[in-house]
């Protein structure tokens, strides 16, 4: 295997583990959500940042979750 496939090879594992990933962070993930779909109902104003405590914590969760099965897997 060429050092590019290797690369994409490394690319398309994590890919796939997304879904897993994100999955262990539901909560933090409907909590952003429900910022973003109150921000654009109508009469509501979306804008940069609005929603930016709920998306750290969403952003943190993600990476925690990803470093956790990052330790796991060797």
């Amino acid at each position: 295997m060429s050092a590019n496939g290797a690369v994409w090879g490394r690319v398309r594992s994590r890919l796939r583990a997304f879904p897993d990933h994100l999955a262990a962070c539901g909560a933090e993930a409907s909590a952003y959500g429900r910022c973003v779909q109150a921000s654009t109902a109508p009469g509501g104003r979306l804008s940069q940042d609005l929603c930016g405590r709920e998306f750290e914590a969403l952003r943190s969760c993600f990476a925690a979750a990803a470093k956790k099965a990052l330790r796991g897997s060797t």
